[in-house]
């Protein structure tokens, strides 16, 4: 598959409107995907131990996505088949009252993923851009100074996140965006499935029904940050989500391209490291 279909594009001309939920990319059914899925799932094994064992790049996974579009699923499949040890996964909910005595980054920032590693943002940084948009209440709780505020926070926000990410893609940190594009009909039909099972009861909040209402402000944000932060860079990728096997294959798609892109080898040694093989060998074959 080739993932540049769904890459947003870097003129600010972008609508969400324009791109279908349920598209599926010729994958005629979910077990079609699931043999290509299986199939990716040990190319990026393989493609993560090599960026361990290169030590030169880290990479950033970011998820952001509206309630039940598949985010954790994404996350439980896709690296189902990776090191633990190379994959750190944080999950970025209402800040803490310790939390807001930082600058928005500061929680995002403080858990980037190291080189040789791979980081996973179940939501991110990007929710400075899109709840508190939809809620601006919520500005008010960051106590950031008065001559912040105003029409101009979010433009400067927008730079602030492509300043940052930039400085982090020049220093060898992989920036991969995935906004997982899901439809109003299907998210309803996934909460009702949360509601009439039992065993995904725990699931379900009476948060997620009050934010849907506000579905038209949603992708209104979305939509808006989406236009602004897609850069050379950091590009965002539009995952249609109606289908959770197509958003798994790709994810997975695009993630072991942009891996594979990078020509991750294992190291060589040097002959000074050979000749200490060698003498390793010896010693432990006279054993």
């Amino acid at each position: 598959m080739n993932s540049s279909k769904f890459l947003v594009p870097t003129n600010g001309k972008f609508r969400l409107k324009d791109h279908s939920p349920a598209f599926t990319d010729g994958y005629k059914n979910k077990a079609h995907a699931e043999t290509q899925l299986s199939k990716n799932i040990d190319r990026l094994s393989n493609l993560q131990e090599r960026l361990y064992a290169q030590n030169t790049y880290g990479v950033l996974i970011i998820l952001q996505a509206m309630d039940t579009a598949g985010k954790d699923g994404v996350i439980e499949h896709v690296m189902s088949g990776v090191n633990p040890q190379g994959v750190d996964v944080f999950s970025f909910k209402a800040p803490t009252t310790y939390e807001l005595d930082h600058d928005f980054m500061w929680r995002s920032l403080r858990v980037l993923p190291e080189r040789g590693k791979m980081g996973i943002f179940n939501r991110s940084y990007y929710e400075e851009v899109i709840v508190t948009k939809v809620h601006p209440e919520i500005l008010e709780a960051e106590r950031i100074p008065t001559i912040a505020k105003g029409a101009h926070l979010w433009n400067e926000r927008y730079e602030d996140i492509n300043n940052i990410e930039r400085y982090l893609v020049r220093n060898g940190i992989i920036v991969l965006k995935f906004f997982l594009h899901l439809s109003r009909a299907e998210q309803k039909g996934r909460l009702l499935e949360r509601i009439e099972t039992p065993e995904k009861n725990y699931k379900m909040s009476v948060a997620d029904i009050t934010e849907r209402a506000h579905w038209k402000a949603y992708m209104t944000a979305y939509e808006e940050m989406l236009r602004n932060t897609s850069t050379e860079w950091a590009p965002w990728h539009v995952i249609p989500a109606d289908h959770k096997w197509f958003t798994r294959i790709s994810v997975s798609d695009t993630i072991i391209q942009k891996l594979e892109s990078l020509k991750l080898t294992f190291p060589t040694l040097d002959k000074q490291g050979i000749r200490n093989l060698r003498t390793a060998k010896r010693i432990l074959e006279k054993d």
